[in-house]
């Protein structure tokens, strides 16, 4: 059940919890303008390098539902506060870091620690904000994740330039102890939350590790990088990850204290929850794939200007944050997440439709309605899925969230980016026309288009259900 902490206490609660998100967020992003730097310094090939991103996105991945998990078994605050201090070790492990290898370990342990920080504050808010007011401080949390999505690159910049690659680490390590310590002074121990500790289910984590692991190296990996081809080598992971996951459907369904309760997937609404999560993360992710080659080759801008385009995405929904989590406590979480879903769908479709001949506004304004819907929906699908959990089972459910979240990230990258490739036409995506370039976004909105309208269905068939879409 939740607690009741005073108002002052829950106000630097909340802070540290939106706190915990920018970092862990910011921790995934900054890294992305430092791969040059570090292909140069540890002396790897570019694509060597892109471990260090993609490491730390496989370890969140990995981690969502156990990080849930943990929380709920031993205590949400002290999984919290553990994995800020993994966090934080990892980052100074990455900034001391004297070898390729010790990098990429340091960005897996980051990962990890970005899951328990990302999985715990979302089940945490439940707990410590008022039932009227839980919209509001998930559309927060969500504003905070934009913020540390849009401020990486820049922030990581400035820093490589002025100091080098190495302090866009340690920078992680005064954020993370402000962390900490708001956590440590404000955050209770959420009631029912200490469960009775019937064992850690190390053969279903096993199995659902291997799972994750084989699919998102399978849609990750490509031998063909201007095309986006699998090969032989995805078919066989895709493989190894149907047959893991066939294994832990039967390990949990016979465990006597299953890591993931199958019953909660056989609710229809918190299915389709989850179902229009990875839906909408894959679409946005097609404007975060198809976006740059849009902006270069299709418009004509250079990089500076292509960056500058870019960030107008993070910064719309790091100001619809707040304003999408009043309107779900105004209007309710079931009718703002349909909302949010025809929101992106008409975006989606406006970019597929609107004729390039319309320039940068024709692709901002589109691009900003998608944003803004998707923090409305962000706020709304994730304050009916851990409103309408059990206490006992919220951080479980947060972690199914921000699983669904990620899996919808890496399967957009490669859905969306072949997609974008093949409708293109062009030999080389990076050299393509600007037709070529046009007919491709056409197609991969299109498609990003229909993905929304399959996510509306799903939502209505849910509706009226205990935990909606």
């Amino acid at each position: 059940m939740p607690v009741s902490p005073s108002s002052s206490s829950s106000v630097v609660a909340l802070a540290g919890l939106a706190l915990a998100i920018l970092l862990a967020s910011l921790g995934g992003s900054v890294a992305n303008v430092g791969l040059p730097a570090l292909a140069a310094a540890f002396r790897v090939s570019f694509q060597q390098a892109q471990w260090v991103v993609l490491a730390y996105l496989l370890l969140i991945t990995l981690a969502s539902v156990n990080a849930g998990r943990l929380g709920d078994q031993f205590g949400r605050r002290r999984a919290l506060l553990a994995g800020i201090c993994l966090f934080v070790a990892a980052s100074a492990g990455c900034g001391a870091a004297t070898a390729f290898w010790a990098l990429i370990a340091g960005r897996a342990l980051q990962g990890v620690g970005a899951a328990l920080m990302l999985a715990l504050s979302m089940a945490f808010v439940a707990d410590i904000a008022p039932s009227d007011k839980v919209g509001r401080a998930m559309g927060l949390l969500g504003a905070m994740s934009a913020v540390g999505t849009a401020l990486g690159p820049s922030l990581g910049g400035a820093l490589i330039a002025g100091f080098g690659w190495r302090a866009m680490f340690w920078l992680m390590l005064p954020l993370g102890a402000l962390v900490f310590a708001l956590a440590w002074r404000a955050l209770p121990e959420a009631r029912g939350s200490v469960a009775e500790r019937a064992g850690f289910d190390i053969v279903g984590s096993g199995w659902l590790a291997l799972t994750l692991a084989a699919y998102a190296l399978a849609v990750t990996l490509k031998l063909d990088h201007s095309r986006g081809h699998f090969g032989a080598l995805n078919a066989v992971l895709l493989l190894v990850a149907a047959v893991g996951c066939a294994a832990f459907v039967r390990t949990e369904s016979r465990a006597a204290a299953p890591m993931l309760n199958l019953v909660l997937l056989r609710d229809p609404a918190l299915a389709a929850g989850l179902f229009c999560n990875a839906l909408v993360s894959t679409v946005l992710m097609a404007t975060l794939v198809v976006g740059p080659f849009h902006l270069a080759r299709g418009l004509g801008l250079d990089a500076a200007g292509v960056g500058l385009a870019m960030s107008a995405g993070p910064l719309v929904a790091a100001l619809s944050g707040v304003p999408a989590g009043r309107l779900v406590d105004r209007h309710g979480a079931e009718t703002m997440a349909r909302a949010g879903l025809a929101g992106i769908g008409a975006g989606a479709l406006a970019l597929a439709l609107l004729p390039s001949s319309l320039g940068l506004a024709g692709y901002l304004l589109p691009l900003a309605l998608i944003t803004a819907a998707y923090a409305l929906f962000q706020a709304a699908n994730n304050t009916q899925a851990l409103t309408g959990a059990a206490a006992r089972q919220r951080g479980l459910v947060s972690g199914l969230l921000n699983l669904s979240r990620n899996l919808g990230l890496i399967s957009g990258a490669s859905l969306m980016g072949a997609v974008f490739a093949a409708a293109s036409g062009a030999a080389d995506i990076a050299v393509a026309a600007p037709p070529q370039v046009a007919a491709g976004t056409r197609v991969a909105f299109g498609l990003a288009a229909a993905l929304m309208l399959a996510a509306l269905l799903a939502s209505a068939r849910a509706r009226g259900k205990a935990v909606p879409c």
